[in-house]
């Protein structure tokens, strides 16, 4: 019996320290787990970055509209979703070879058919780099070439992060020319007329142009769009339209560039003074500023007296962009020529771009999952089947801030479909090669 009692007493003793000491051991062992960082490679200093956070959602059940999956990713956004600081890129391309490895860029593969077809990209962006790149890996692929305008008024933090990203990656560069951009003024057009002509210097000879900017994300995989780029047969793919009256104003009289809001800084003004008519009795057409234009337009344009003089014509107009690239496609005889003859083509004929204005949802779609910004819309979650099945190629506007949820799913589904289309293609497999752009 008192042996008994002697083995409890030790028990009781002992076995809360040899537990403790488990626990230390365990702790240990696994803090040793995920600290290791192997030899070869410096501690990849974005993993835990807020801008590659992957939530637990099923996007299969978002894009299904599974209320239960749709009411989980609104919880998730109703939290505060804070995005990492524009030093945090500069940081993470400080070492390329670990960001191409952690981004996905080194393992990406291209087939035969996109080889042959390469096309160009013109971003012109002005903050948000972490928006900037998750966009850039969206539609790269190592065939392409991408320009990079950043507005001369960015910050320096975020012209720092898209030199890094330009310097990590060899089919990226940033514009020769840059602009002091303002909205709705000739200097929008001018960043990228300045991509324009340094991509028809590359060495890549690229068969279609696309411009984005620092909102828009792509609907399509790069196969896709290759698929579609061909289709056209040299044809453009934009909005143009005849113009309002109400639109018409715009490049009727003079605007003058004045102060305005902290936000632009400047904008055009109307003045009383009317402007002289199109010079080579041009008849004007309006659109958006978003364009898919072939290479021999662009080299015609960049050649073209016409076009010159309609460029100097236009500078002291309102939002030239939205008439310039609308207008040029109807001149008889361009490379891809939209006859006049032919009837408008709006922006949800044109595959450009898909945008939701706030006084004409439930009429032309359906309402916004997300947020209104100056009546357009921020896209939400429960939005990710209506975009990736109306039909367009590129969509605007996606913020992270807004709904984290929409843009993981739309990264996982543009990989799914690249993966699907490559299926049984003969693929090659670049690592990136740094070399001077």
């Amino acid at each position: 019996m008192n042996a008994k009692r002697s083995m409890l007493k030790l028990r009781k003793k002992f076995i809360p320290s040899l537990l403790s000491v488990l626990t230390v051991i365990i702790l240990l062992l696994v803090s040793a787990k995920y600290i290791y960082i192997p030899e070869f490679l410096d501690p990849p200093p974005a993993p835990t970055s807020q801008s590659f956070v992957k939530h637990n959602i099923s996007c299969k059940a978002i894009y299904d509209m599974d209320p239960v999956e749709v009411g989980k990713s609104l919880i998730i956004r109703r939290k505060t979703v804070v995005e990492d600081k524009d030093e945090r890129l500069i940081d993470f391309t400080g070492n390329c070879p670990v960001f191409r490895k952690i981004r996905g860029y080194d393992d990406l593969c291209v087939s035969e058919e996109e080889k042959i077809f390469p096309i160009a990209y013109s971003l012109v962006v002005h903050k948000n780099a972490w928006m900037v790149e998750r966009l850039l890996r969206a539609v790269y692929s190592p065939n392409n070439v991408y320009c990079i305008h950043y507005d001369k008024k960015s910050s320096a933090q975020f012209v720092a992060a898209m030199e890094g990203l330009s310097s990590c990656l060899p089919n990226v560069f940033i514009s020769s020319k840059l602009e002091t951009v303002f909205y709705a003024s000739i200097s929008r057009l001018k960043a990228d007329l300045n991509c324009l002509s340094d991509l028809l210097t590359s060495e890549v000879k690229w068969k279609y142009v696309i411009n984005l900017c620092g909102q828009d994300f792509p609907l399509k995989s790069n196969m896709e769009l290759v698929s579609e780029l061909r289709g056209l047969k040299g044809s453009s793919m934009l909005e143009t339209s005849r113009p309002s009256e109400h639109k018409k104003q715009r490049f009727l009289y003079r605007y003058e560039l004045q102060d305005a809001s902290f936000e632009y800084k400047k904008l055009p003004v109307k003045t009383q003074q009317a402007k002289s008519p199109p010079p080579h009795n041009i008849e004007m057409f309006i659109g958006n500023a978003y364009f898919v234009l072939s290479r021999e337009f662009i080299q015609f344009m960049n050649s073209s007296a016409v076009v010159r003089d309609f460029l100097a014509w236009s500078e002291d107009t309102y939002s030239p962009d939205e008439h310039f690239w609308a207008t040029l496609v109807r001149l008889p005889g361009v490379p891809g020529e939209v006859p006049r003859s032919q009837p408008d083509i709006t922006d949800l004929m044109s595959k450009t771009r898909l945008v939701k204005w706030q006084y004409l949802e439930e009429n032309l779609y359906p309402p916004c999952s997300g947020q209104h910004v100056r009546s357009v819309c921020i896209f939400g979650a429960a939005e990710l089947h209506w975009l990736l099945n109306y039909g367009h190629w590129f969509a605007n506007k996606f913020d992270p801030k807004v709904d984290p949820i929409l843009l993981q799913c739309l990264e996982e589904k543009l990989e799914e479909k690249q993966k699907l289309f490559q299926k049984g293609t003969m693929l090659t497999c670049p690592k990136v090669i740094l070399q001077p752009y």
